[in-house]
C-alpha cells in the first residue's frame, strides 16, 4: 500500500483507524487542535440535563446564548451571528459578501480557499518567507488592493503565528481604503496568552468592512457539536443572517455555549498548560531532534525535518504505532518537510518525543 497521507482536515481518526487497523479510541491523536483538558465536567452536566430538550426545537434566533456572550464580550447582541462551528460562519461571509475575488496569505487554513470556490469566488494569494511565513506590509497592502476578501488566521493555521496590533490596525485601515473586507479568523485566540493576545474587537466601530471569526468547539473540546459566531457591524450580521439555514445550531450546542461562558478558572488552567506544554515541545524537538519549529502562539505547532525525509513518511511511521501527525505537504507555501502537532498534556507529549527520537535513530523513514 502507499504512503498513508490525510489531506483533508486533522482529525480524520477513522480513516486512520481503516489505514493500520488501530481502533479510533486507542489513536493518540496529535493531528486535531483540541483541548487536551477535554471538555470541563460541568459542561457535560449540562448536557446530560439537557437532553429532555431535544424534543423541542431550538430557538432559531439563538437569543438566550447570543445576549449571554454579547454581555460576555461587551458588544450589542445585533453585532453576533451564532454559527454551526465557525465553519458555517465562513460560508456565511462568503455567500453575503459575494466576491469575487477572495485572498488569502499563503499557508493557511484549507477551508478558506474551499469555500470560496465552492461559492464562485476565484482566489489568489502571497506567500511570507521562513521562519514567520507573514508577507511583508506591501506585500499585504497590494493583495488587499486587489481583492473583494480577504481571510487570515490570527492565529494562522498551521503556523499558530499572530499580528501584533499594528499590523491588525493597518490591515483594517487598508481594507476601509479600498472597500475590501477583512475576515479575521480567531479560532485559535482563546490559547494565546492574555500579554500577547491582541484583536480588532475592542476598534470594531470604526471598521464596517471587518468580520471576526470565533471557535468554542477548539477551547472547550466540543468539535462533534459544532459551535462558533461572528462579531461584524449589525448591517453585515444582518446580510450573513439572510443566508444562514433556520434551526443551523442545535439545541445541545446552544446549551453548552451558554455553559461554556461561565468557565473561566478552566480557560486559565488550559492556557497555563499550552503555555507550559508549547515551550517543552518545541525545545525538545529543536534541542534533542535538532528539527525546526515555528514560533507559534498557539495549540499545536509546525515543524519541518531535515530534507533528507519528508512528513508523510513520518506521518506512516508514526500511524503504525498509533501516533496520528498532520502533514501540511499540501499546503501552498510549505514544503514535503512539514508536519502540524497539536499541544498536549506531558505525559502524551513525551510519548510522541520518544516516537520522534526512534524514528531519528531509524533514519525516519517508512518501515
Amino acid at each position: 500500500m502507499g504512503v498513508f497521507e490525510v489531506y483533508g482536515h486533522g482529525g480524520d481518526l477513522r480513516t486512520a483507524a481503516e489505514r493500520f487497523g488501530v481502533e479510533r479510541k486507542q489513536w493518540l491523536d496529535f493531528s486535531a487542535n483540541i483541548n487536551p483538558l477535554g471538555p470541563p465536567a460541568k459542561l457535560l452536566s449540562r448536557l446530560q440535563n439537557e437532553l429532555t430538550q431535544i424534543i423541542h426545537y431550538p430557538d432559531p434566533g439563538q437569543r438566550d446564548l447570543r445576549q449571554a456572550l454579547a454581555i460576555k464580550l461587551g458588544i450589542d447582541p445585533e453585532w453576533l451571528l451564532i454559527g454551526n462551528g465557525a465553519a458555517e460562519c465562513m460560508a456565511l461571509a462568503v455567500q453575503a459578501i459575494a466576491p469575487k475575488t477572495v485572498g488569502v496569505f499563503y499557508p493557511c487554513f484549507s477551508e478558506y480557499v474551499t469555500l470560496a470556490e465552492q461559492f464562485g469566488a476565484r482566489v489568489t494569494g502571497c506567500c511570507g518567507s521562513e521562519p514567520e511565513y507573514k508577507p511583508g506590509p506591501d506585500e499585504r497592502n497590494a493583495l488587499i488592493a486587489n481583492v473583494d476578501l480577504l481571510f487570515i488566521g490570527h492565529p494562522n493555521n498551521p503556523t499558530g503565528l499572530i499580528y501584533s496590533e499594528h499590523e491588525l490596525i493597518e490591515m483594517a485601515e487598508r481594507t476601509e481604503q479600498c472597500g475590501t473586507y477583512l475576515a479575521v479568523d480567531e479560532a485559535f485566540l482563546d490559547f494565546v496568552a492574555p500579554e500577547k493576545m491582541t484583536t480588532l474587537l475592542p476598534r470594531l466601530n470604526r471598521y464596517p468592512h471587518v468580520i471576526i471569526l470565533r471557535s468554542l468547539t477548539k477551547m472547550f473540546a466540543i468539535p462533534g457539536l459544532r459551535l462558533g459566531y461572528a462579531i461584524a457591524q449589525p448591517d453585515v450580521i444582518e446580510r450573513m443572517k439572510q443566508k444562514q439555514v433556520t434551526w443551523s445550531v442545535n439545541q445541545l450546542a446552544l446549551a453548552a455555549g451558554e455553559e461554556c461562558l461561565s468557565q473561566d478558572d478552566y480557560v486559565e488552567k488550559t492556557r497555563e498548560l499550552i503555555d507550559r506544554e508549547r515551550a517543552f515541545l518545541r525545545d525538545c524537538i529543536e534541542q534533542r531532534l535538532g528539527w525546526q519549529v515555528c514560533p507559534g502562539e498557539a495549540n499545536f505547532l509546525l515543524v519541518r525535518l531535515p530534507d533528507t525525509h519528508t512528513a508523510a513518511e513520518l506521518q506512516q511511521s508514526l500511524g503504525k504505532k498509533g501516533i496520528l501527525i498532520r502533514s501540511c505537504a499540501m499546503y501552498p507555501g510549505l514544503t514535503e518537510q512539514h508536519f502540524r502537532i497539536a499541544v498536549r498534556a506531558r505525559e502524551e507529549n513525551e510519548r510522541l518525543l520518544q516516537a520522534l527520537e526512534q524514528e531519528q535513530a531509524k533514519g525516519g523513514r517508512a518501515t
